[in-house]
């Protein structure tokens, strides 16, 4: 085992923690408590300041065989950032440069640990646009990229993945490698890159993130329209999308939860009637183009029975309307044992709902579930009652089940991380598993970074 003198000859007396109450905060993550992994008992924590000294405590760790857990913003909830086993919590925080934004490339390059507020923020004041939008703003940029993180804003223009142009990472025999870049093209050779992106820490540590940008919009809009009930409200969506509109984002929300999140951030949610709601954004190159799309919209919508349609046009009403949607889990979590990221082919997410509620009923409970109507991907809550009752893994398995029956998949943007791995066995695909470790075992040999999470 590596010991703390050993570590503060590469980064320095102050950036070496070993006092258990001081890194508290390193050793979770924001997974439930009803399933969330126990940290190790032996643990030390070091901030590294650049690639250079990560790929001293990669070799380091590598010859005394040592894990490695990566840690940035620490806002997963699969457990993937907790250290299950004693070694070293290697966090980025001290990698927090955004060296460049680059307007006539479309490009901003940002260090691992810069908070992905702090980057939109840049970006934004450049007058640029990043699209993806993952929720937490607190996260770290190379963790968006190592969990290929998702959000809202997954409709129009895809997934953190669609906008990963270059990588720089440790991989854990100390090698730094640079992967990609400022370029659109790349066909030489195999595409590592994307290896990493989704590698939830198992492949190397991400260092520095090139991310393209886009044009900011000139106009956007934000409509709120409500349905006395679900299926109404979920088959407008297939229809919005055929239409030739593709918007920013469609979610799904119910007044049950969307009223909670509202009222511990201590806002209003704008809708009067309605029991179920779809969250439309718009955006375009003019406010007459966003109109529009509105009218448009709004027409799809009055035929499918929506009882009421508002627009939020001022960009204050937009953002709050989204702070609302993005806090749900948050305003949820007491209550929560574990919160699920089901992904099913779109047309099909009407079914699942209905088949979680058969669910719920036959185990007699609540299971609010909200998420990305136009991308399938679902967010199921199960409650406390059923850790309680011993039978939550019963109750999420059979979840899953379905889910796989209609073509899906038991994670669409978390992760698999720690409390995932149970379940695999619902997936057997055992080959592709093979390969996986495969990989695993090419860039990490010994298994020192994050060993027991992911697939390993």
């Amino acid at each position: 085992m590596i010991n703390a003198q050993q570590l503060q000859e590469i980064v320095g007396e102050d950036w070496v923690i070993t006092k258990r109450e001081q890194m508290e905060s390193y050793l979770v993550d924001e997974t439930a408590v009803a399933i969330r992994p126990k940290p190790a008992d032996n643990v030390i924590l070091v901030k590294p300041a650049s690639a250079e000294e990560i790929s001293e405590i990669l070799k380091l760790a590598n010859r005394e065989l040592t894990p490695v857990f990566v840690r940035g913003g620490g806002t997963g909830i699969c457990g993937g950032a907790v250290p299950i086993r004693d070694g070293i919590v290697l966090s980025t925080e001290r990698l927090d440069r955004i060296e460049e934004v680059d307007r006539a490339n479309l490009m901003v390059v940002a260090q691992a640990g810069v908070a992905f507020g702090a980057m939109l923020k840049a970006v934004e004041d450049a007058g640029l646009f990043f699209p993806p939008h993952p929720g937490a703003e607190n996260a770290h940029v190379g963790g968006l990229v190592a969990c290929n993180a998702g959000g809202v804003r997954a409709v129009k223009y895809g997934v953190i993945r669609n906008f990963v142009r270059g990588l720089e990472a440790v991989i854990p025999t100390g090698e730094i490698l640079m992967m990609g870049g400022k370029l659109l093209k790349n066909n030489q050779g195999l595409d590592l890159m994307h290896l990493f992106i989704n590698s939830g820490g198992t492949l190397g540590v991400i260092t520095k993130v090139i991310f393209r940008l886009c044009p900011k919009f000139i106009s956007s809009g934000t409509l709120v329209i409500s349905y006395d009930n679900r299926h109404e409200a979920i088959d407008t969506v297939p229809e919005i999308l055929q239409s030739g509109i593709t918007p920013l984002a469609i979610e799904y929300v119910e007044r049950n939860v969307i009223e909670i999140s509202a009222r511990r951030l201590g806002m209003r949610w704008p809708a009067a009637k309605g029991q179920a709601f779809l969250i439309v954004m718009l955006t375009g190159d003019s406010e007459d183009e966003v109109y529009a799309q509105g009218e448009r919209v709004s027409n799809i919508c009055e035929k499918h029975q929506a009882v009421d349609i508002l627009i939020a046009e001022r960009k204050e009403e937009q953002a709050d309307i989204l702070k609302i949607r993005s806090e749900v889990y948050s305003s949820l979590k007491d209550n929560v044992a574990d919160v699920l990221d089901i992904t099913v082919p779109p047309a099909s997410i009407g079914v699942m709902m209905d088949k979680v509620d058969t669910i719920a009923q036959r185990f007699d409970t609540t299971i609010p579930t909200y998420g990305h109507a136009a991308d399938g991907n679902l967010h199921p809550h199960l409650m406390r009652d059923l850790h309680e009752r011993g039978i939550l893994r019963q109750v999420k398995r059979e979840i899953y089940q379905e889910a796989i029956k209609l073509g899906g998949v038991i994670t669409g943007e978390h992760g698999l991380g720690v409390v995932r791995l149970p379940d695999l066995d619902l997936c057997p695909d055992g080959k592709t598993w093979e390969l996986m470790r495969g990989i695993k075992r090419v860039f990490d040999p010994n298994n020192i970074l994050s060993p027991g999470i992911g697939l390993l």
